[in-house]
């Protein structure tokens, strides 16, 4: 049995004994070393070389306390004394702190023919490439991103280190591997019905063949034959409770039919796999919220029909902010239905290559995507046009109903993307009809807030809110003092530069703390 240390939150232990790596039958030799004792300068290279794991192997392992001959262990195993266990794994941490960007292995300590020995397991990083010190001098600058060569660890040449630069982006959340799920988490009627819906040749397998094989086919799993666990997009897809991994995973339309100072809010939530869930988001939009009416023109003789909302548009949207959320950040999708626009906010904003000025014209090109995965299978099923042309159909369908543009918002830090879309003019024309049949007297078109407060009041009024509810979000600030995310923001940010205000903790689960 396996006892494991590792330096973070999620304990996790070696996914194999040390009496497999010794056989080499699970495992390649290549991805194994052998140290008779702890090496920081040698075994902190290979730590790194492992990790850069250029070929894509799934990483390696170190094991201390077996001697090696030409890569292979040497028996009688002579192990490590009980006394050094201790030592040795605090040495290991503190070494692996000199790494380049952060990573910590896994390290766990096993017992076998009555001797014990510490096992490294170094899987690929998230955050590549990785570099160390050449030397453990402490006058040392130099740094290089080791790489494994068949059982070795070298400097790669230049052609080696421009394909590793190419790794240089994280690994997309969607594409990592779920330490915490298990095979069974993921649901084989989903997947069989995925693959009938795309006319993929694997559904005659799976209806066959091994599950494990399928799934690794898919590429849904982790490759490793000694680790097989699901990754995030397996997970998001084809688990029927994708929020047990991934909390908030769900699209909430909120409306209110009074606008945001009225009392009446309907709220409805939307949970399940992913394409689940924002398919039936996306009915009940289509069913309940987009409207149609005939409009005649003076220089037309026929009526046109026109939406309040081209449905194409809010697909597009609503498939938009699927594609881009960040799911590990704990916040839903939240489509909001006022009277005269529909927001659509999601968490966290774009990536740093868009800016605010290519949002105001349309011009948007991500440099780098969060999801690759969940955007092709979102492709395959229809239900995005794919990178980049999401604007363009958001844009076409406006034009072709006569709406007005959208707007598109996000805060200098992306932290958050709201996409906006305002009713057709025809349905604000309706409104201001019927108001006035019912004998209320007909006001000059103002825009949807209320008038607001002078600055100083409304600074007051949000600083002793926050004093009353340290942990209320920007979006509740927005609905009790009806004000916009920009406004709420520039109040908390002339607060801030004030001294009056502070935030502990993060954007999501902090909380704000109000000087007296």
């Amino acid at each position: 049995m396996l006892k494991f240390i590792f330096e973070g939150s999620d304990y996790m232990a070696i996914p194999t004994s040390i009496k497999t790596l010794l056989s080499g039958d699970v495992v390649e030799w290549a991805r194994i070393e052998f140290k008779e004792t702890w090496d920081a300068a040698a075994s902190l290279k290979s730590i790194c070389a492992f990790a850069n794991d250029l070929d894509n192997w799934g990483g390696g392992y170190i094991v201390i306390g077996v001697q090696e001959d030409n890569g292979r262990p040497v028996f009688p195993l002579k192990g490590v004394p009980t006394e050094k266990l201790d030592s040795y794994q605090k040495n290991i941490f503190a070494k692996c702190k000199l790494l380049r960007p952060a990573y910590t292995p896994i390290i766990g300590v096993e017992t076998y023919q009555d001797k014990h020995f510490i096992v490294i397991w170094c899987p690929g990083g998230d955050n590549r490439p990785y570099s160390s010190p050449k030397t453990m001098e402490k006058d040392n600058k130099e740094r290089i991103h080791y790489i494994r060569k068949a059982s070795n660890t070298v400097e790669p040449s230049d052609d080696e280190e421009k394909d590793l630069f190419n790794l240089a982006n994280r690994v997309p959340f969607d594409d990592r591997v779920n330490h915490q799920a298990e095979l069974e988490d993921l649901n084989i009627t989903l997947i069989q019905n995925y693959l009938k819906e795309i006319g993929s040749s694997l559904y005659e397998k799976s209806k066959l063949g091994d599950f494990t094989e399928l799934c690794s086919d898919m590429n849904i799993i982790s490759t490793l034959p000694e680790y097989v666990k699901p990754k995030n997009v397996g997970l998001m897809f084809f688990c029927m409770e994708p929020d047990k991994f991934f909390p908030c995973t769900q699209i909430d339309i909120v409306q209110f039919p009074d606008g945001l100072g009225g009392d009446n809010i309907i709220e409805n939530t939307f949970k399940g796999p992913i394409h689940q869930q924002l398919r039936e988001a996306l009915q009940f939009i289509k069913n309940s919220i987009v409207t149609k009416k005939i409009v005649k023109s003076a220089d037309k003789a026929e009526a046109d029909w026109v939406y309040n909302y081209p449905y194409a548009a809010l697909e597009e949207a609503l498939a938009n902010a699927v594609y881009h959320r960040g799911y590990d950040i704990r916040e839903p999708i939240e489509v909001r239905v006022e009277k005269n626009m529909i927001e659509i906010v999601s968490f966290p904003g774009p990536d740093r290559s868009v800016t605010q000025e290519g949002l105001k014209r349309y011009k948007v090109s991500n440099r780098r995507y969060r999801n690759r995965r969940i955007g092709d299978i979102l492709k395959e099923l229809h239900l995005t046009e794919g990178r980049n042309t999401g604007f363009g159909k958001i844009l076409r369908a406006l034009e072709a109903n006569g709406s007005p543009k959208p707007e598109f918002e996000t805060d200098e830090d992306h932290s958050y993307f709201i996409s906006r879309l305002f009713v057709h003019e025809a349905f604000l024309k309706e409104e201001e009809s019927n108001r006035d049949q019912k004998g209320v007297k007909k006001e000059p078109k103002r825009s949807r807030k209320k008038e607001p407060k002078k600055g100083a009041e409304r600074k007051r009024d949000v600083l002793q809110k926050l004093e009353e509810d340290p942990e209320i979000t920007q979006v509740k600030l927005m609905e009790e003092f009806d004000l916009s995310r920009k406004q709420i923001q520039k109040i908390i940010k002339d607060l801030r530069e004030e001294g009056l205000v502070e935030r502990q903790g993060s954007n999501r689960n902090g909380r704000w703390i109000v000087k007296k």
